[in-house]
């Protein structure tokens, strides 16, 4: 049940049930006290009336009828609160301490029985003879009354009880207040959080409350900043992947129309006349041989042709030679091209195989990266490194991640350079695997550093 009330409901219950505790013991001290208190107070009363009687006694000596004074005194000592002294003429008992009568009990007024049971007082009486002249004059019975320090005593409780109340319901009105209106900002929390969730990503929370509360409403608002440019950046980036396969599409239909159509019909045209020729009664065997030889030569083409279009789609060797001679490959393809450039690359031993996916994006990131050196930067060196690396942020601590870095010395990115294709091919394929891509340029040169994900392992 209690996982079920609201933070709200949770502290005002230990708000309630830690004023109710404090006043629970407070009276509770009050009622352990007041039995000592009581005692200590009946011993004290008895012993100051013995010693007042006694000296009223003392006087008796110089009256000229002891008795009757002796009885004027008992009575001019009547109007005592918490003893009663009376004459016994007749020595009996030396006293003691005796339970109270039910009549005593009953004239505690307004305490009830069970206080006086809880208490369990008892009455004290003393007695002091009476000795005047050599005479004995009887005894003074001084009986104590604690009813009326008992009495005292629950006044006290009571009184005790309701200002404490009082005291308590103030203060938890108060407090209740004081929390309710620190918690406020929870609420608008979570109706912010509801319109986040339905996709209303401009929501904005007013920082308020306690500091803390202030403080969170800021982290939300950046989070919501965040998640909302992260979405225009999603949208733009599809909208670019659409363009890129748009693009990728028309260049494999040019590759098809202007290398295929043509070398296909000059194979259809050397096959027809191929087959006339042999038709004939008397074929011309070196009419033959040359239309042979032309649609061998087609071949040809179309298998080189063939093979480019494929590298282009799909590295050819990666899958079955690996990253690194993939990559080889690639070097000595683009030196052949290029030999006044230096291309030096660095393979980390303890990369092992990040995974069919990680070494396509890293050929490709590679291939685009070498494509634009050679067309715009004018350098003359280019440094390429592979090694493991630390996973992003978002991806579990247990995953891995392959770091790509391409520097070249070139003259780096004009001004108003604006991404192409290319580079945007590049960060759709890092991206799209939870990576990161960044590109630095400087005078020095551009440098190409993309933390790639690894997949799966085979």
């Amino acid at each position: 049940m209690w996982r079920t009330l609201s933070l709200r409901t949770r502290l005002n219950l230990l708000l309630a049930l830690v004023l109710v505790l404090g006043l629970a013991i407070n009276i509770g001290r009050l009622l352990l006290e007041a039995g000592p208190r009581v005692q200590a107070e009946d011993q004290s009363v008895v012993r100051l009336a013995r010693e007042f009687v006694q000296t009223l006694v003392a006087d008796l000596n110089e009256s000229t009828d002891p008795d009757a004074r002796l009885d004027q005194i008992v009575m001019s000592l009547t109007e005592l609160r918490h003893v009663s002294i009376t004459r016994i003429r007749k020595q009996t008992g030396a006293g003691g301490a005796v339970p109270l009568h039910q009549d005593t009990i009953e004239s505690a007024g307004s305490v009830p029985g069970w206080f006086m049971t809880l208490i369990h007082p008892e009455q004290t009486t003393v007695t002091l003879p009476v000795i005047v002249n050599g005479r004995s004059l009887g005894l003074l019975a001084i009986t104590s009354h604690p009813t009326d320090e008992i009495a005292e005593i629950w006044d006290g409780v009571v009184t005790q009880l309701e200002v404490g109340s009082a005291i308590a319901v103030i203060l938890f009105v108060i407090t209740i207040m004081v929390m309710n209106r620190a918690l406020d900002p929870i609420q608008s929390l979570a109706a912010a959080m509801k319109s986040i969730a339905a996709g209303h990503y401009e929501t904005r929370v007013a920082p308020s409350g306690p500091p803390e509360f202030a403080a969170i409403c800021g982290q939300l608002n950046d989070l919501v900043a965040t998640l909302g440019r992260s979405l225009q950046d999603k949208q733009q980036l599809a909208e670019k992947i659409v363009s890129l396969q748009d693009a990728e599409r028309k260049d494999v239909a040019r590759e098809l129309h202007d290398e295929f159509g043509p070398h296909l019909f000059a194979l259809r045209a050397h096959a027809s006349a191929l087959a006339q020729t042999a038709g004939t009664d008397t074929p011309d065997i070196r009419s033959l041989r040359k239309h042979g030889d032309s649609i061998l030569a087609q071949v040809n083409t179309l298998q080189h042709v063939n093979r480019r279009v494929l590298d282009r789609l799909r590295p050819a060797g990666l899958a079955d030679l690996g990253l690194a001679d993939a990559l080889g490959a690639l070097m000595r393809l683009w030196r052949e091209a290029n030999p006044d450039i230096t291309i030096e690359t660095s393979i980390s031993p303890d990369l092992g195989r990040p995974g069919d996916t990680a070494e396509l994006t890293i050929y490709r990131i590679v291939q685009e990266a070498l494509t634009n050196v050679f067309r715009h930067s004018g350098a003359t060196h280019v440094d390429i490194a592979i090694e493991p690396a630390a996973p992003p942020a978002g991806l579990t601590a247990t995953a891995s991640a392959t770091l790509l870095r391409v520097r070249d010395n070139g003259a780096g990115l004009p001004a108003d350079h604006k991404s192409g294709f290319g580079l945007m091919g590049m960060r759709e394929r890092v991206l799209a695997l939870g990576g990161t891509l960044t590109v630095a340029s400087s005078e020095r040169g551009v440098v190409v550093e993309a933390v790639v994900p690894n997949g799966p392992p085979r």
